[in-house]
This record gives C-alpha cells, structure tokens and sequence, in this order.
C-alpha cells in the first residue's frame, strides 16, 4: 500500500508542503518538487529557530 512506510508497515504523515500521500522514495514528501521547495526555504532563511537574544557584553 502507498500510504504506509515500506519498513514498518505503518501509516505515514501526509507531505508537510502539500498535504499529499507521501511517497516512500521522498519521504516525508510527496514528490522531489516539494522536498526542494523545503530545502530552499531552510537555505533562504525561511525557517528560523528561535533563540535567546545575545547581550553586547557577552560577545566579547
């Protein structure tokens, strides 16, 4: 069945771009289109983690 994982038999998550069945030979995309289109967000700066402000004094 396509929408379970080929080593564990269980249900997968639909794609977190489209919300698409994903495929197993993209996980956990659908397609290659939108594992690049998150890869392109990570590497543009889209997707930031959050942090804790750094004081001037602590740079030093």
């Amino acid at each position: 069945m396509q929408n379970e994982d080929p080593k564990t038999g269980s249900k997968l998550k639909p794609c977190p771009e489209c919300g698409k069945p994903a495929s197993g030979a993209t996980l956990p995309f659908c397609s290659p289109r939108c594992r690049d289109v998150d890869l392109n967000r990570w590497l543009s700066g889209s997707y930031v983690i959050p942090g804790k402000e750094t004081d001037p004094e602590d740079a030093e």
